[in-house]
């Protein structure tokens, strides 16, 4: 097998960078009135926006309905071989088209023009020919052209697909700032990810309540401090006087009395506890939860309502099996 010239290597990934770096930064001044009116159509559509494209534009079409989805634009991507054979019926006349065809003349997507033109459907073209069939058909031709592609044979789309995967995320991004479309909402729409955690899990979803909550009266012995710490398995366990918090008591506090003659019989947890302590609150965020814990260095947190009664309990590990470190 023929041994593999690493600087050609590079030349050529270096070539290929380059080419489709100039397709998108051909398209910087093609943004004008078309741009604005397509943008218009699907900021004003009641509906959704349908995204359909054969083959690698169908691919890029596919992403470019996900990124609108998410970013507060209601979008799904429908196959127009599909569609001619039953899924046209997902399309309503509150919605809008976007069709992506380098060639404009891709047939899956012709066949589906006259039912879009008979429900009046605004139809927004993304093609690499402005003369061609669909950008013709088009209330809006968004013109995605390139002057070669990466592919050395000029036939593979590489070029042209990252242009029209350019022009997508124009239309989305342009459409989430017009929207004011915030961390909050795009969270919403994401809560099985980093962000959504972030900015939707709070205190009152991950910390133990009730039975689960390891508590102690004010002047109980150390041993029966750390008997309830044992059955409860938190690391740490409450103290109470009557029915308000009187403090602390945490494995650190453990270390720490342990660091003198003790005996876990006769000393209570009066004598070892942390006062007062940090506290947080059923709705605080997990997020902020976690830079509270990180600033005060501490593994654990009861938490107080609104009339600073005990309601929860909650530390490091809750956090973690949440994902929100």
């Amino acid at each position: 097998m023929e041994k593999l010239d690493p600087t050609e290597l590079i030349s050529i990934g270096q070539r290929v960078l380059q080419a489709e770096a100039e397709a998108i930064s051909g398209l910087h001044t093609r943004l004008d009135e078309t741009f604005v009116k397509a943008c218009e159509l699907m900021y004003r559509c009641t509906g959704r926006v349908i995204v359909t494209g054969m083959g690698k534009s169908g691919h890029i079409a596919g992403k470019v309905a996900a990124t609108l989805a998410s970013t507060g634009t209601p979008a799904f991507f429908v196959h127009p071989g599909e569609a001619s054979h039953g899924d046209l019926g997902m399309v309503v006349d509150r919605d809008v088209v976007l069709a992506l065809s380098n060639s404009g003349e891709t047939g899956e997507v012709l066949t589906i023009l006259p039912v879009i033109k008979r429900m009046a459907v605004p139809l927004i073209a993304m093609t690499g020919r402005p003369k061609s069939t669909l950008a013709r058909a088009a209330d809006v031709h968004l013109n995605v052209s390139v002057e070669r592609e990466a592919c050395p044979l000029d036939l593979a789309p590489t070029s042209s697909t990252t242009a029209s995967l350019a022009m997508g995320d124009a239309l989305a991004i342009t459409l989430l700032e017009s929207r004011k479309f915030t961390e909050e909402d795009f969270a919403l729409s994401h809560p099985g990810g980093t962000l959504g955690r972030r900015l939707l899990l709070r205190v009152s979803d991950i910390m133990h309540t009730g039975n689960r909550i390891p508590s102690v009266k004010l002047g109980s012995s150390l041993r029966e401090a750390l008997m309830e710490m044992t059955a409860k398995g938190l690391g740490v366990t409450t103290i109470m006087d009557g029915d308000r918090l009187a403090g602390i008591f945490t494995d650190g506090d453990l270390r720490r009395a342990l660091d003198g003659p003790v005996d876990v019989h006769v000393k209570t947890i009066d004598e070892v506890m942390t006062r007062g302590g940090t506290t947080a609150t059923p709705d605080m965020l997990a997020s902020e939860a976690l830079h509270l814990m990180e600033t005060q260095k501490i593994n654990a947190v009861p938490v107080l309502d609104e009339e600073k009664r005990l309601v929860g309990v909650f530390n490091m590990h809750d956090l973690l099996r949440a994902g929100v470190v």
